[in-house]
């Protein structure tokens, strides 16, 4: 993350080269390492990888065009921190599945404190910008169709985790293998992207030189936080996928949701925003959630009824 803040910093709309480096990395990676150089056959029907990566590409647009339909970027970051809730609520219409008392409480609770902190960093950054737009009831309405396309790209998001969980119970485990579909099949669409690419590439190019310890290879300072940044997102996204293959669809999601979390967080102590009580208490209800969620308390009653009996016995 510290990799990517100092990119974003100097050069705010680095993020399709960023992507770009990201896709194609763990795409020659799977190539070589998992799809052996195109010899081996996929486990999972190529057609159901290209549903994925279509609901994805679906997603990844509509989150941003919403952005031009008079959403404002703290609502919409407020907007995608109810993801939590709405793989709950596709996992209970779809899979037909039925949760504890402690889990709906849970996920609340994490919902709820990410929602805080989330829209006590966007009061924070927003600007009192006016509307000069002459028609108000068209605002509204334009404004209006900009929550339906985040309520779609939320819900949508939500069914991929599910698809997601339903092909490895079809097909079996096999992260890797997704892992490489799913980065491989979306770069050609990058073209579309490739003048905005070679920009930043050649100011990345121009900036100061950087000598990597150890190595003693003098390079670009942008080139060597983009290869940080490409291989720790690497670590991270391999993890998000082998963790796909093992847990259900609404674990995965509050995994994720916490590094998102985790990440704001992050950004402010990085960017030095203030951290207010309201952010304490955000910070409260996401500890207490998880560790509802992950049912930390039922683990710990044996080892404390240990202890609560061994004085006696002594």
């Amino acid at each position: 993350l510290v990799f990517l803040l100092h990119a974003c910093r100097q050069f705010p709309g680095c993020g399709n080269i960023v992507t770009f480096s990201q896709f194609l990395f763990i795409a020659v990676e799977g190539f070589i390492f998992e799809a052996n150089f195109g010899r081996k056959r996929p486990a999972i029907p190529i057609r159901y990888y290209f549903i994925m990566v279509a609901m994805f590409f679906t997603v990844s647009v509509v989150n941003n065009y919403a952005l031009n339909l008079n959403i404002a970027m703290p609502l919409h970051m407020i907007f995608r921190s109810g993801s939590l809730i709405a793989s709950m609520a596709l996992g209970i219409i779809i899979l037909k599945k039925r949760y504890s008392v402690s889990k709906y409480t849970s996920i609340a609770l994490v919902s709820l404190g990410i929602f805080t902190c989330t829209f006590m960093s966007a009061k924070q950054v927003a600007s009192d910008s006016s509307l000069n737009e002459e028609d108000g009831l068209q605002v509204f309405l334009w404004w209006l169709l900009g929550i339906a396309a985040l309520t779609f790209a939320l819900l949508m998001s939500a069914r991929m985790g599910i698809f997601q969980e339903m092909l490895y119970k079809q097909f079996g485990k096999h992260s890797k293998e997704a892992l490489f579909y799913n980065h491989a099949l979306p770069l050609p669409g990058f073209v579309l992207l490739a003048p905005n690419i070679y920009h930043h590439a050649v100011l990345f190019s121009q900036s100061e030189l950087f000598q990597v310890p150890v190595i003693g290879l003098t390079l670009p300072i942008m080139w060597f936080y983009l290869l940080m940044n490409v291989i720790t997102q690497y670590v991270c996204i391999r993890g998000v996928f082998i963790l796909t293959t093992e847990c259900t669809s609404l674990t995965v999601t509050l995994v994720v949701t916490l590094r998102k979390f985790v990440s704001l967080i992050f950004s402010i102590l990085y960017f030095r925003n203030p951290f207010t009580a309201w952010h304490w208490l955000g910070t409260a209800f996401v500890f207490v959630g998880t560790l509802m969620y992950t049912e930390v308390w039922n683990s710990l009653r044996p080892f404390l009824a240990h202890w609560r009996k061994r004085p006696k016995e002594e």
